[in-house]
């Protein structure tokens, strides 16, 4: 089996992620220690019972594993080993998503909560912020609304001045990840009697304050999404983490850096999934049969491998410029919604293959893909929806697509460096404004690949709609009609990350190949959506028709992928 290929899959069995300083390879190693310790049988009793995840944040917080990973240098009082890694939180985000969205949300929402502190000037609440984070605290982010939900130019929670310089905050949120035990809870509001984008604020409140209130649970899991309501909570100078325009740029910017982690919980959700589906698979007989002996489990099989592959391929890469960006160089903030939307989607699609699959046995309660079947729809939902990530990619298309320049080339980026742009990235506009290096040249670079290729001929097909059959001013403001062909243009800057990626560390051309079947199967059936729109016109109809592909078939690469596939069965069953 490709070592290239295999080694992408998180392995429990075998995890060392040597490209790591040794405390952060120590603090991934006892995460899944600590989880294998535990048990599967614990893993789905604690889920089925919903039961609250009260013994993982007493792990992460004895381990010092939010404090070590998500502390900046500038706020770490001189500690050599914390910062804020991309890298290394990617890594600690597939690890929680492996063992279930449970484990991964505290872990995201925390990073949520940091946002708009890290970005703050107020080294008060800076510091306050790590002192929790030392004591074993999590975060929580503060946004949402239920009548408003994550609509920031609307919001109930008002700051009144309380005549003593400081505020009193009334109103109450939803949708709170780690509402109900947060020390750092960074909430969003407005002040009253202020008009315009002055009116807004970001302030830090503790749950653990008598004027914190944690109404409920609004969800039926192990999860605790909170609504809380603040009555009359004093809210000081320290308090204070933004005003105005800076408050809004901070919501924003937030959901730049730690919305990221959506697809690496999806991918530790599929890998696992995987894993049990192939060993099920493979040692069940069927008809005088083994499962997999019959073609189309087979297919299903090798799809949902070569999907994870891909998933893992872009997202690694894309771990690449969020680290290497500048205020000159915010190309990832294309990339970043393709996470949210493309990637996540993918693990859903992935796990449901596995769950065609082993049928019945996806259901039994003993079982991790009954756990994952469930809450990976939640993943592309946790953003909002699939359409606001779409409608975000689509400003990035003409200058993509049409208006290349010239950048160094980003190297692969496993450094123990601190990604503190992260939290400078400025004022939440411009995006149309950002450029994009060639994207052609990556796909020049693999044009020996068959369905590479064939994969080229289907993207200068979305070209030729865009010049030759121009949407109109009718089409444009059609969001319907816009997200159709936004899903053709994902699929272009999806296929070059993979590219990109597969290059750099060695992906072997079957792969990238059964990839791109994929990829073109895919381009093929958004295509059918587009001519299908009730806009479109003919000439967009004829052209999209013109790019629908089968790819190019090799049943020896086919059956080459497939032995991968099967010689995962047994590489890994979680310990009872």
């Amino acid at each position: 089996m490709s070592k290239a290929s295999t080694a992408l899959l998180v392995n429990p069995h075998t995890y060392d992620p040597e490209r790591f300083d040794p405390e952060t390879r120590r603090l991934l190693r006892a995460t899944i220690d600590w989880f294998e310790a535990r048990g599967k049988r614990k893993l789905v009793e604690d889920y089925h019972n919903k039961v609250f995840y009260a013994d993982f944040l007493e792990f992460a917080g004895k381990e010092g594993l939010f404090a070590t990973f998500f502390t900046p240098a500038g706020s770490a009082d001189g500690s050599p080993d914390k910062r804020w890694d991309t890298s290394r939180i990617a890594a600690l985000s597939e690890i929680l998503g492996f063992y279930g969205l449970n484990y991964w949300y505290p872990m995201q929402v925390t990073v949520l909560g940091l946002g708009p502190v890290w970005q703050s000037e107020n080294e008060v609440a800076r510091k306050r912020a790590a002192d929790a984070l030392d004591a074993g605290g999590v975060a929580a982010f503060g946004l949402s609304e239920k009548d408003h939900g994550a609509d920031i130019y609307s919001s109930d929670m008002v700051l009144t001045k309380d005549g003593s310089g400081g505020y009193l905050a009334n109103g109450s949120k939803y949708y709170i990840g780690n509402g109900n035990c947060a020390g750092t809870v960074s909430v969003f509001g407005r002040i009253d009697g202020v008009e315009g984008q002055d009116q807004y604020v970001f302030f830090y409140a503790d749950s653990n304050h008598p004027n914190y209130h944690v109404v409920k649970n609004i969800v039926p899991s192990q999860m605790y999404v909170a609504e809380f309501a603040l009555e009359d909570y004093p809210v000081h100078v320290e308090d204070i983490l933004h005003i105005g325009a800076d408050a809004f740029s901070a919501a924003l910017n937030t959901v730049n850096i730690g919305k990221f982690n959506l697809c690496f919980g999806g991918i530790g959700m599929a890998t696992h999934s995987l894993y049990e589906a192939i060993t099920h698979a493979h040692n069940r007989v069927l008809y005088g049969n083994l499962v997999t002996d019959f073609p189309h489990v087979r297919r299903e099989f090798v799809d949902a491998y070569a999907r994870l592959l891909a998933m893992k391929l872009f997202s690694g890469r894309a771990v690449d410029y969020f680290r290497s960006a500048n205020a000159d160089d915010r190309r990832y903030l294309l990339f970043n919604p393709i996470t949210k939307m493309k990637v996540t989607t993918e693990a859903q699609t992935v796990i449901t293959l596995a769950a065609d699959v082993v049928a019945a046995k996806g259901f039994e309660a003993d079982n991790y893909l009954a756990m994952a079947k469930v809450d990976v729809d939640g993943l592309p939902k946790l953003e909002g929806t699939v359409a606001v990530n779409l409608a975000l990619i689509a400003k990035f298309m003409p200058a993509y697509l049409f208006a290349p320049e010239e950048y160094a080339p980003v190297p692969t980026r496993t450094d123990s460096a601190d990604d503190e742009f992260l939290f400078r990235q400025g004022p939440a506009r411009g995006l149309l404004k950002i450029r994009f290096h060639n994207w052609r040249e990556a796909y020049t670079k693999a044009s020996a690949i068959p369905n590479v290729a064939r994969f080229v001929e289907q993207a200068d097909g979305l070209v030729k709609i865009l010049t030759e059959a121009t949407p109109n001013e009718a089409q444009q403001a059609d969001l319907d009609f816009g997200l159709a062909l936004t899903e053709l243009f994902t699929l272009v800057v999806y296929g070059q990350l993979i590219l990109e990626q597969a290059e750099l560390i060695g992906i072997e051309s079957d792969i990238v190949d059964q990839i791109f079947d994929v990829l073109v199967r895919d381009f093929s059936a958004a295509a059918v959506e587009l001519h299908g729109k009730s806009s479109s016109t003919e000439a967009q109809q004829a052209l999209a028709v013109a790019a629908i592909r089968k790819p190019v078939v090799d049943a020896d690469r086919f059956d080459r992928v497939w032995s991968q596939v099967r010689d995962l069965s047994g590489t890994y069953e979680m310990h009872p």
